[in-house]
């Protein structure tokens, strides 16, 4: 019998380990192999106080916790490992709870880098275990290492990052020649938000001069070397490349084998300021991008942006919609986007619903250096349309129109996109389903609590999605706000619940690995 139980609670460990491993090799992936990131979710998912219970009371992890912890305490008081691995096994299958090992947004995906990093996770569980059996208590080595999967995994991506950058480097080292071979020149697009809206409107306006632009957002050292290797073709005239940072160094290390000619900087907001800490931070790492580019298009609309000038000398390229310092400038006149160029207006357009008129002034200005005339600008106006997942505007087939910014909203945008939203002629409800906005650091609660109190200022019907900010979200609008578990049960509920002539603004989309 003694065997049956030491067989059945192996197993078991085998399952929980095998169910835990998926869970945080899945995050690991989604967070794009970095070390620390299954430890930061872990953290999320089982702290017993946080921002995500709306009654600001201990949550439903507390009470797993100190199961949890009795079970331990208790096992090893009476010296039996028995209740210690049945308490890791349920913790290995079922916890976090909502943290799936298959995922709904995002599929594990087994490659190569993937399955490097959980043959080295196995074996440093291997290892404890064998330490344990040795000293005669494989059993509780095993129910131990159930639990610290995510440190395990933490320290697996660690020890391989070395070697996957050495070869990651052989991508670089193949996409640096080819820009050398080809030539084109280099348009460098960073900022904390907008850079993909202007990188697709310059492309828009350069489509006839043999552009190629990195796709989606290919913002780092991987996508940024795999949209060379994949894309540039001899004939290249310009290349438009987004640059992204978590940190400082990551953008100096882009230019130093795509240097750009051209640099545009379209905003310094607190985007990733859970990682970089502070905005002056942020400010820096952007900085970056001008080190040796000829000319530097800044979004003087900004505050921070608006004093780049001076420190830049003659090398600056000045661009906005409210300022009147900007050297190209789009802004509304009598219904219709004017844009004036050093002084003069050159030409109109007809305002698109979901594009800000500053990301269209520092595209234009990029356009402008790269050799177009302002007679080509007007000429080419009309090419510029809305960025999918960017404030796009459609309607449904039943009649509700849908605004789709669901891809990394931020403060700004998300009040641009409230403004779209109170813009549309419709004489229905009005409705905002979001998760709220991540990566704000110490802000984090705060711009929640505001943009839920400008959502119910303009009258605006609030669905949130999930519970990572659904305090703050609750806090700020009131106890009137809709409350789903995922984003698929808000849509169907919009779908239910909305009519023609209804209106509903999807903002923001956190993948599964958010609580």
């Amino acid at each position: 019998m003694r065997v049956l139980w030491f067989v059945l609670g192996v197993g078991g460990l085998v399952a929980g380990d095998a169910a835990q491993l998926a869970r945080w090799l899945r995050v690991l992936q989604r967070e794009h192999y970095e070390p620390v990131a299954p430890l930061r979710f872990w953290y999320r998912w089982t702290r017993p106080w946080g921002p995500s219970t709306p009654s600001g009371r201990p949550s439903l992890a507390l009470v797993g916790w100190v199961l949890f912890v009795a079970a331990w305490a208790w096992s090893l008081a009476i010296g039996r490992p028995w209740l210690a691995v049945a308490s890791s096994v349920v913790y290995g299958v079922a916890c976090p709870w909502g943290l799936t090992p298959r995922g709904r947004t995002g599929a594990l995906r087994w490659t190569r880098r993937l399955r490097t990093v959980a043959i080295v996770a196995v074996a440093i569980s291997a290892a404890v275990v064998l330490v344990g059996t040795l000293v005669g208590q494989a059993l509780y080595a095993g129910a131990l290492v159930v639990v610290v999967t995510p440190l395990t995994v933490a320290l697996a991506a660690q020890a391989m990052a070395p070697w996957e950058a050495r070869l990651a480097q052989g991508f670089v080292d193949q996409a640096a020649a080819r820009l050398r071979r080809v030539a084109p020149t280099v348009v460098a697009i960073t900022g904390s938000y907008g850079k993909t809206s202007t990188k697709n409107h310059l492309a828009d306006l350069l489509r006839h001069d043999g552009v190629v632009a990195t796709p989606k957002s290919f913002n780092n050292r991987a996508g940024l070397s795999r949209a060379i290797n994949e894309n540039l073709a001899d004939g290249t005239r310009v290349f438009v490349a987004e640059m992204g940072t978590y940190g400082p160094g990551e953008i100096r290390d882009l230019c130093q084998w795509c240097p750009p000619a051209v640099a545009v900087i379209t905003a310094i907001g607190p985007v990733h300021l859970e990682r970089m800490k502070t905005l002056d931070v942020i400010e820096a790492a952007k900085f970056e991008i001008t080190a040796n580019a000829s000319t530097v298009v800044v979004n003087v609309d900004d505050e921070r942006l608006a004093r780049w000038p001076d420190r830049l000398g003659g090398r600056v390229r000045r661009a906005g919609s409210t300022s009147l310092e900007a050297d190209v400038r789009v802004a509304e006149l009598e219904g219709r986007w004017h844009v004036w160029v050093d002084g003069a207006d050159v030409g109109q357009m007809e305002p698109v619903l979901g594009v800000q008129p500053t990301n269209v002034a520092c595209a234009l200005a990029a356009a402008l250096e790269v050799g177009l005339t302002t007679g080509d600008l007007t000429a080419r106006l009309a090419a510029i349309g809305p960025v999918a997942n960017r404030t796009a505007v459609t309607t449904a087939a039943s009649g509700v129109v849908v605004i789709d910014d669901t891809f990394n909203a931020n403060p700004a945008s998300a009040r641009a996109s409230l403004d779209v939203l109170s813009a549309l002629a419709v004489p229905g409800r009005r409705v905002v389903v979001t998760p709220g906005l991540i990566e704000l650091g110490a802000e984090q609660g705060a711009r929640n609590e505001e943009l839920a109190r400008d959502v119910h200022q303009r009258g605006v019907e609030l669905v949130v999605v999930a519970r990572t900010n659904l305090a703050a979200l609750t806090r700020g609008y009131g106890s009137a706000v809709r409350r789903f578990r995922v984003r698929d049960e808000a849509v169907a509920w919009v779908r239910a619940s909305l009519r023609a002539g209804d209106a509903v603004l999807y903002l923001n989309d956190l993948p599964d690995q958010y609580p």
